[in-house]
């Protein structure tokens, strides 16, 4: 599975056809996960990105149920039940985020070994990968204090 965060959050299988998230709070909820792979996401962070300044009553209990909708959509394992948290079972490479750091990182260290068209390939590649707002689906004020929107 691929995920994308750099725009909308979207989903894809490993053949590339798009798998269907939900609506706005599963979108914020994948993307908190991504933000945290490879590491699981502790539930508070969790609540804080989906909900922002208005969670519900019975926060942990919403974010179960929600997680249950999300691995409806992605598929059972796509995401584990960790001790405090939850886990979304991907690797950095299946997150576009992180690719596009790593297209970065090699189009600089190019350009430090005087290649040029190699780090205009890479970073080409890495600006190709954006389709909106980096975390365009969580909350705003929550999205413009992460540093990787920045």
């Amino acid at each position: 599975m691929q995920y994308t965060i750099l725009g909308t959050t979207q989903a894809r299988d490993n053949e590339g056809t798009p798998v269907p998230v939900g609506g706005p709070r599963l979108r914020a909820l994948l993307t908190s996960l991504a933000l945290h792979t490879p590491h699981p996401a502790p539930v508070t962070a969790l609540i804080d990105d989906v909900w922002a300044d208005d969670p519900p009553a019975d926060a942990p209990a919403a974010l179960q149920a929600l997680v249950g909708r999300l691995r409806r959509s992605l598929g059972k394992e796509a995401i584990t039940s960790e001790p405090g948290g939850y886990r979304l079972t991907a690797t950095r490479a299946d997150i576009d985020l992180y690719v596009f750091e790593s297209l970065v990182r090699e189009g600089t260290t190019a350009l430090a070994a005087n290649d040029p068209a190699t780090a205009a390939q890479a970073l080409r590649e890495a600006l190709a990968l954006w389709r909106g707002p980096a975390l365009a689906d969580l909350p705003d004020h929550t999205a413009a204090t992460r540093p990787e929107a920045q």
